[in-house]
């Protein structure tokens, strides 16, 4: 920067910083923002004139509060630049001299600056290098970057897709989970209806075994409610009828009383039932406190209206449906019950007709039992009979059809009957017997019986007998010897083949007892028939002679009581004693129980006098 002393070259850069530090020098007491604004017009100004080429610094003061400098640009108007600031120290105002000073200490300052400057630009070199080295730090780290990302890209779109897979999988597991519970649901509704279904079933098979297990009328009642109640009604009641009339009226319910006119179930409530095969009673009906179902019990007729109060505020569905099967296997049950009631009643009648009221016969004493099983129809073809035959003799005879119930009461009276009639003719024991078979081969093809007749004659102490497949006839001498007549017996009476029984003998010591007997009395099925044989021989050895003697009546009752403690009475039971008196008889005096041994029982087992 070369010049008069108020004029100054700037060419360069470092020119232009001494120019300018020599200025901002000169103003240093000028307002700071006067100041600020005036070296920042200067800079721009030297600024544009070094990227036009150059320029001359004019300084010119005119006024000593006044500084003014003029920038002339190469090619360019000039342009001046005004600062207002204080006087200088003693009131000189700045001059070219003053200029000259601050350029000389700002040339020092600028080669300090220079020096800095170089110094810097050393370290600005050395930060470029490093910059550089930095740069391609950071390329190859944005290269690595780059992949990274390219990486990260990949992975994270694999991460989508892998998602989008997961959510239509979560998709698919709920849909399959909804359909499980669905499944799960159903199958839960389907098993407590089929649990459901075999708890009615089994119910319904339980309760119809209970009710068709018995023929008793009555008991058949008692175990409705006891079936029925609390589970399936609240309260039942039976209406039976006692004719072939259906009753009208009275005071049943209105249910039980239409039930009964129709012949269907019926169904009364506040609200329809909606119960199939089951009628609702229309709603002018006077509905009851809780729900009622009256059923008809039905077989070939109506015999009664079954009435169930509902345990709850209405009836099941498929308990309703239930009750009505259960209702017709009652119905079912209560006319055999009455059938068999009939019949048995009937085989009875029939039974008690056939017992023979006992002989009064010179030197010999008769006493009979016969106890008819307490199961089935409690009627069989067990008989006893005793008559005397037209020579004087008397016939004592025991027999045993095989089976239960009319029919075999019925051929019992017939092989009776025939046996008296073929005894009138004057026949043996034997020739009786094989009479008898003959007729029931030909009359009976397919029924059997098992017979033995013992012939007691005045004076004679020989008993003769025949047997047909009967049990053996068991003798108690005066002493209490005891003994079976094991004499071989014949065939059963009917069995397909021809066959002459035999006779046989033994004498008879006055004093003595015979027993006769049906199988009812000795065999049991888990032991046979031989151990009781044993058990009656040793029952009727512990009989006192004096009580045979005196009441053989009573001598009777205590050999069954031991016999029969452990029966389980399915057979019938039939027994005559024949006791030889040591002395000849009066002729007895009737007496009101003067049925000379002739018995029959009750219900319960019990023996009745007849």
């Amino acid at each position: 920067m070369t010049a008069a002393p108020d004029t100054w070259t700037i060419s360069s850069a470092a020119d232009a910083a001494r120019a300018r530090s020599a200025v901002a020098r000169l103003t240093e007491h000028a307002p700071a923002l006067d100041r600020a604004r005036f070296l920042t017009d200067l800079t721009a100004q030297l600024r544009l004139c070094l990227d036009e080429g150059g320029a001359e610094l004019v300084l010119s003061t005119r006024h000593a509060d006044r500084l003014q400098v003029d920038v002339h640009p190469t090619g360019r108007p000039t342009h001046r630049l005004t600062l207002t600031c204080p006087p200088r120290p003693g009131g000189k105002a700045t001059d070219g001299a003053d200029l000259a000073a601050a350029l000389l200490t700002a040339d020092e300052d600028a080669g300090e600056l220079v020096d800095q400057l170089d110094g810097v630009r050393e370290e600005l070199e050395d930060l470029q290098c490093k910059l550089a080295g930095l740069r391609r730090q950071q390329g190859a780290l944005q290269e690595k970057l780059d992949e990274k990302e390219a990486l990260v890209r990949f992975h994270r779109e694999e991460l989508h897709e892998t998602n989008q897979g997961v959510l239509a999988l979560h998709a698919e597991l709920d849909a399959a989970a909804l359909a499980q519970r669905e499944l799960l649901d159903a199958e839960r509704a389907a098993r407590a209806e089929a649990e459901s279904a075999r708890r009615l079933l089994t119910f319904l098979a339980d309760a119809s075994a209970v009710v068709t297990a018995s023929l008793d009328h009555d008991a058949i009642l008692r175990r409705l409610p006891e079936l029925l109640v609390p589970e399936y009604a609240l309260d039942v009641d039976i209406w039976l009828f006692d004719d072939e009339e259906v009753p009208r009226g009275g005071t049943r319910p209105a249910a039980a009383v239409t039930a009964a006119r129709t012949g269907r179930p019926q169904h009364a409530a506040g609200h329809a039932g909606g119960l199939s095969g089951v009628d609702d009673l229309p709603a002018s009906v006077l509905a009851p406190d809780r729900p009622l179902l009256s059923i008809p019990l039905t077989a070939h007729r109506m015999l009664g209206v079954l009435t169930l109060t509902a345990p709850g505020s209405r009836f099941d569905p498929d308990t309703s449906v239930m009750l009505v099967e259960l209702a017709r296997r009652i119905g079912t049950a209560l006319d055999h019950a009455r059938r068999y009631e009939q019949h048995r009643d009937i085989a009875e009648a029939l039974q008690r007709a056939q017992l023979t009221d006992l002989p009064e016969v010179e030197g010999l004493t008769l006493a009979a039992r016969y106890l008819p099983a307490t199961r089935g129809l409690n009627i069989g073809g067990d008989w006893y009979d005793a008559f005397p035959q037209p020579d004087g003799s008397l016939l004592a005879v025991i027999g045993d059809v095989t089976g239960h119930g009319l029919r075999a009461a019925v051929m019992m009276g017939q092989l009776r009957t025939a046996l008296r009639a073929y005894a009138v003719e004057g026949d043996g024991p034997a020739r009786i017997l094989t009479r008898l078979h003959h007729m029931l081969r030909h009359q009976q093809p397919d029924l059997y019986a098992t017979a033995v007749v013992a012939r007691f004659r005045p004076g004679d102490p020989a008993l003769v007998w025949a047997s047909a497949g009967h049990p053996p006839l068991v003798v108690r001498e005066p002493g209490g010897e005891v003994r079976a007549l094991d004499a071989k017996p014949g065939i059963m009476l009917g069995v397909p083949i021809p066959y002459e029984y035999q006779e046989h003998s033994v004498d008879l010591p006055r004093g003595s007892t015979l027993a006769l007997y049906t199988d009812g009395l000795v065999e049991r099925r888990a032991l046979g028939i031989d151990p009781g044989i044993d058990r009656l021989t040793a029952t009727l050895a512990e009989l006192s002679g004096r009580e045979l003697e005196r009441d053989l009546d009573a001598s009777a009752e205590s050999l069954l009581t031991p016999m029969l403690r452990d029966s389980e009475r399915d057979d019938d039971v039939c027994m005559l004693l024949c006791h030889t008196t040591r002395t000849p008889s009066p002729v007895p005096v009737p007496s009101p129980r003067a049925d000379r041994g002739a018995v029959h029982a009750d219900a319960t087992g019990r023996s009745l006098p007849r």
